[in-house]
């Protein structure tokens, strides 16, 4: 490991890994969380190699790297044995949003299990198209093995959905496992048969017969195979109890009084109240979607076909995966999953048209393989590679992924089961009753997307340039990194003009990161001062590292300190990896509210390569607009 010998260093002067309670990096500097800050050798660190220097501030100390910051956090985590995710989470769980704060805990829980959740419902999917095709019988033993295969993750879920969401939650991810077996341990199945002991909630939608107590209070049986939110909600209650069980048990008996109190108190608290609630609650979801989608299947296919290549960019398709799988566990089936199902084959199409259209032969070359794994569901090659940067074909795939969407409403197309991406997803649209209308609806579909995206990309996803390759040459130039030219850096603020010595701060302002200048800004609106690629961009949205065209290495960082904002106040509008021009808006930001929480928006613009260059002039302006003449990067 690379910096493997630095972060044992650091571990060690910061007072070892016991003195640590959390650690994460910026765009510049590991920030640590010390327990005690006086254990810290600072003035050593300051002098070691690899550091450019130390601070302390916002309750965090700060030991400032530089632009391979991430690389050597890796190698803080591996040697001292940290937690990424609950370093991660104590840093923004209070701050960060609810709406962001639900898409990142679905994700975070269904993410480690979607290949395998593919995976297993392909060979349901397969295993009942070949009886569909007569191929062999439901009563032979290849189809009840195969059965067996691809059904196990489905009925055995809640164990599955308890490891992954007790990590999530900072649990003992085993004491999850456990709790999810508990609830589909097969001899409770059995019992619901014969006569209730009485029946609670009668006449009412939530009627349940008791057949068992525990203690005296009445158990209301589910069945929880399958089932997705009881699970999440136990998985959540029981790393809080946990938490508290740790607090207060004696370090010597936790290994095993931890889980045995936990486990004792979450199960029965799970089968009596979360598990029955949860039940109901899933039910109601499941019958809202349902209402929805009946009062139009059209209208609800032309939304989510047209929209989810959206929602998958903004990360806002996590939010439909659980009721999915809801629906698939209360119904038998799914129309969300069916309804999007040829979203990567529009891509496909649309891929093929560009690339049968356009004569660069750069687009070309990258076309084959992006439409190869688009076939196949896979279609982030595509659109980051293709259809994004040239615009008219991204458009022209969430047109045509709207029409696939229509034709599967209007025949009802539905997904059984959780099945494979693209066309390995043919198979999880086949239910009981065989190769139905819906069937045939995503068959014909897919084909549609493809054929249609094929043509209108041909006729008009492409401008005059793209078609004759003209812009070849200038997007060459793009990607070379010739630093035998001058560099002109606008100014990507309106607002004052300061030196780096005023920043408060002594990694800015000792140039340790950087030749430069700072502003400190009057309007919230980054814009770029340069034309080139998007190689950082932090999370949280308050620091952006931009590579010119000829190779300079530009750092804007908006505010001080503002990493502890979480991504509060900003708001993106590139990604890393885009292809930027200069004056294109970068970043908005709130000065105001900024100011009020506490922090100072003074933005540092740097060029972190600055010794590659023999001079820096730097602006004698006092005030500065947006593209106005910053600094120029003299190189000869």
């Amino acid at each position: 490991m690379k910096y493997e010998q630095l972060a044992n260093d650091i571990i060690k002067n910061i007072g070892g890994k016991e003195n640590v309670n959390s650690v994460v990096h910026c765009v510049t500097r590991l920030r640590f969380k010390l327990k005690d800050e006086d254990k810290a050798n600072t003035s050593v660190l300051k002098d070691m190699d690899g550091i450019v220097t130390v601070m302390k501030s916002g309750g965090q100390y700060q030991v400032v790297i530089g632009n391979h910051v991430s690389d050597v956090y890796k190698a803080v985590l591996s040697v001292g044995g940290f937690d990424t995710q609950s370093s991660a989470d104590e840093e923004s769980e209070e701050k960060q949003g609810l709406f962001n704060k639900f898409i990142d805990i679905v994700s975070g829980i269904f993410a480690p299990i979607l290949g395998v959740l593919a995976a297993s419902g392909m060979i349901k999917g397969f295993n009942a198209l070949f009886v569909a095709l007569g191929l062999y019988a439901n009563t032979t033993g290849t189809y009840h093995i195969l059965q067996a295969v691809g059904d196990a993750l489905f009925h055995f879920f809640p164990v599955f959905l308890g490891f992954t969401a007790m990590k999530k939650f900072g649990g003992n991810h085993f004491v999850g496992m456990a709790i999810g077996a508990a609830l589909v341990y097969p001899s409770l199945s059995g019992i619901t048969e014969g006569e209730p002991l009485y029946t609670l909630f009668q006449g009412t939608i939530f009627e349940s017969p008791i057949h068992i107590t525990f203690l005296g209070i009445p158990v209301i049986l589910m069945s929880y195979a399958s089932s997705v939110i009881p699970i999440i909600l136990a998985a959540y209650v029981g790393s809080k109890l946990e938490k508290w069980f740790i607090k207060v048990i004696p370090d010597v008996v936790k290994s095993f009084l931890v889980p045995f109190f936990t486990l004792l108190v979450i199960v029965p608290i799970t089968f009596i109240v979360i598990g029955p609630i949860a039940t109901w609650i899933s039910s109601l979801l499941g019958q809202a979607t349902v209402w929805a989608y009946d009062l139009s299947p059209l209208l609800a296919g032309l939304i989510l076909g047209g929209l989810w290549q959206l929602f998958v960019m903004f990360g806002l398709h996590w939010g439909f995966i659980p009721i999915a799988m809801n629906n698939l566990a209360v119904f038998g089936y799914d129309f969300i999953l069916a309804l999007i199902s040829a979203t990567s084959l529009a891509t496909t199409g649309v891929v093929l048209g560009v690339m049968a259209r356009t004569k660069q032969q750069k687009i070309k070359t990258l076309s084959i393989p992006a439409a190869i794994s688009s076939i196949f569901g896979v279609s982030e090659p595509a659109i980051y590679g293709i259809t994004l940067p040239l615009k008219r074909p991204f458009i022209i795939t969430l047109i045509t992924s709207a029409v696939g969407g229509g034709i599967m409403g209007a025949t009802g197309t539905k997904v059984y089961m959780m099945g494979g991406l693209g066309v390995f997803g043919i198979p999880s649209k086949i239910g009981s009753e065989g190769l139905d209308i819906g069937f045939w609806g995503g068959i014909i579909a897919m084909g549609v997307n493809l054929v249609l995206g094929f043509i209108l990309a041909y006729l008009f996803g492409l401008s005059k340039k793209n078609k004759d390759g003209e812009s070849l040459k200038e997007e060459d130039n793009h990607n070379s990194t010739d630093n035998n030219q001058d560099e002109n850096i606008t100014s990507p603020l309106k607002g004052t003009v300061l030196s780096l010595s005023e920043v408060k701060d002594e990694a800015f302002s000792t140039g340790a990161l950087g030749k430069g200048l700072a502003i400190d800004p009057t309007e919230g609106k980054l814009v770029s001062p340069v034309s080139g690629t998007v190689t950082a961009l932090f999370p949280t949205n308050h620091a952006v590292g931009i590579t010119t065209d000829n190779g300079a290495e530009i750092l804007m960082h908006i505010g001080l300190d503002t990493v502890q904002l979480n991504g509060k106040f900003f708001k993106s509008s590139i990604k890393q990896g885009d292809r930027i021009e200069k004056g294109q808006l970068l970043i908005d930001f709130d000065v105001e509210q900024i100011k009020q929480a506490g922090f100072s928006v003074v933005t540092p613009v740097l060029i972190t390569n600055s010794d590659k260059y023999k001079e820096l002039i730097l602006t004698n302006a006092d005030n500065v607009d947006p593209g106005g003449q910053l600094i120029k990067a003299v190189i000869h």
